[in-house]
């Protein structure tokens, strides 16, 4: 190493009723990889657009000392001037524009204020090789996948001769073929002498390529470590993350045994749906599952695996094409053609994709939490609007939401805390049934425990949970019963004593029907 290449020294920044940061120091040496962690809210995020001029100079307080010198950035049209480059989580990237078109994106080749095609193509063709993309530039971004639009993300900022480049979360939305070559590409660029810090929630991706670990607690930053060190143990950042010793990832927690002749309170049988454009394909191929009153049942599969599309079709017909099956709900069959329906029946889903389907961003946290049962706070068909702000001060204190006042726009939370209002405004409709899809993705490890500890109340509760994650080791840690997919198809059910991760994924792998 070459010595530090940033340094940014006691930096606070504060915004209404909230003190994001306070007296941060980041130190990240030349030529490195550095990991950033911290719960949702710790304040990651906000320190990294301190440093990209998201948040300006003069709207802070502290130093930013870039190669030396001391930056006073005005916008990240400064930041990116001195080669300091951020790829946010939501990618800034316009999805009807061709891949050149973005890559050069208020940067484009110019002559006599026309811009040269002949040379945009060429360069972004130079570009996207580097990132390892064989697409065309003159592709659609809206018809390349999220994996590869990380990747022309990063080629973007390789246009702009990055020295540091900053990534959010780059992996929140990948599978795990696509995690692997972003992270590889880092490790590649850090060959090529390009500084990255990277803010993550992925203990062994950052094992896997980071040099230095900083832990931000609180909006304060608790220690940086050498993450090939010794004693640099999942435990010991976990510890510094949350601010105390997790001595279990999950609540301890008994498995259900169901009542004798007690009906499931929910069962599928036969579920068949078609691809709502190829409605030859099937996306779920003639599944049966059931839960019954007090249990979490798991479903395991790889991507494509066909269990979003189980849980969305169940829940009003939102995905695909119905072809077969029936659902019953305490041992009587039921209609769930539309989600109001299904809502009717006690039934609640929380999409995996929070953001696009579980959430009015640009509305408050009150308004989020009784849209699914409005006829609860309301007389006479009007919102009563001092019963509306009861309710979500209940579920802000129960929930540990972290926000100023219910009044907050969902919008600027972090994503844990975002997943806390999906759950509350689900279990202020008082379902018997919840389905969850991946209820911790994208969310740290505090945040985890917190939502692990919601589902575990809600089960002893009564409630049935279907829970469904690509994380094996919380599926074997919180479920009763874990059911496997793969290609549409149910191939086994685990209870909870012989479920393992080889098991399991054996299973996730294997295209045939369960045998029962």
């Amino acid at each position: 190493m070459a010595g530090p290449v940033l340094e940014m020294r006691s930096i606070v920044k504060t915004f209404p009723g909230v003190k994001a940061l306070s007296d941060v120091t980041l130190t990240v040496q030349q030529g490195e990889v550095h990991a950033i962690c911290g719960e949702n809210g710790a304040g990651k995020s906000t320190l990294m657009k301190v440093l990209s001029g998201v948040h300006p100079h003069g709207t802070y307080e502290g130093d930013i000392l870039f190669e030396g010198e001391v930056c006073e950035f005005k916008d990240i049209r400064a930041s990116e001037h001195h080669g300091i480059v951020i790829i946010h989580q939501e990618l800034a990237l316009s999805p009807y524009l061709s891949l050149a078109e973005n890559i050069f994106l208020g940067n484009e080749h110019a002559k006599g204020g026309f811009i040269d095609w002949r040379e945009t193509l060429r360069h972004a063709t130079e570009l996207l090789r580097r990132v390892g993309l064989s697409d065309h530039p003159e592709t659609r971004v809206a018809d390349i996948g999220v994996g590869k639009q990380q990747l022309v993300e990063i080629a973007k900022a390789l246009s702009k001769k990055v020295k540091l480049l900053i990534l959010d979360e780059p992996t929140a939305a990948l599978n795990d073929e696509d995690s692997g070559k972003l992270l590889d590409l880092i490790l590649e660029l850090k060959k090529q002498g390009i500084t990255s810090i990277i803010i993550s929630h992925k203990l062994n991706e950052i094992r896997k390529v980071a040099d230095s670990v900083t832990i931000i607690r609180d909006g304060k930053s608790i220690e940086t470590l050498d993450v090939k060190a010794p004693d640099t143990t999942e435990d010991r950042i976990i510890s510094g993350m949350v601010g105390r010793d997790l001595d279990h990832r999950f609540p301890e927690r008994t498995p259900h045994e169901p009542e004798t002749g007690a009906a499931p309170a929910l069962e599928i049988r036969n579920w068949t749906v078609h691809h709502p454009i190829d409605h030859q394909r099937k996306v779920v191929d003639d599944v049966s599952i059931n839960v019954r009153r007090g249990e979490i049942v798991g479903i395991a599969g790889l991507m494509g695996a066909g269990r979003t599309e189980l849980a969305m079709s169940v829940f009003g017909r939102t995905y695909g094409l119905y072809g077969t099956g029936t659902v019953l709900k305490d041992g009587k069959e039921i209609r769930t053609k539309t989600v109001s329906e299904a809502v009717g029946h006690g039934i609640a889903y929380v999409t995996e994709d929070r953001k696009h389907y579980g959430l009015n961003l640009i509305d408050t946290i009150n308004r989020n939490i009784s849209l699914t049962a409005l006829s609860k706070v309301a007389k006479r068909g009007v919102v009563d609007e001092h019963e509306e702000r009861q309710v979500a001060e209940r579920f802000r204190k129960s929930m540990n939401i972290k926000a100023p006042t219910v009044f907050e726009p969902v919008g600027k939370l972090s994503g844990g805390n975002q997943q806390k209002v999906v759950l509350s405004k689900w279990i202020f409709a008082g379902p018997d049934v919840l389905i969850l899809d991946e209820p911790t993705r994208g969310i740290d490890v505090g945040a985890k425990y917190e939502i692990y500890t919601v589902i575990d109340q809600l089960a002893a509760e009564g409630k049935a949970v279907v829970f469904i994650s690509s994380e094996l080791p919380e599926l074997l840690g919180m479920c009763d019963r874990i059911y496997t997919m793969a290609a549409g198809r149910l191939t086994a059910e685990f209870p909870r004593a012989e479920a393992t991760q080889e098991s399991l994924m054996r299973q996730m792998t294997k295209d045939k029907e369960v045998t029962r």
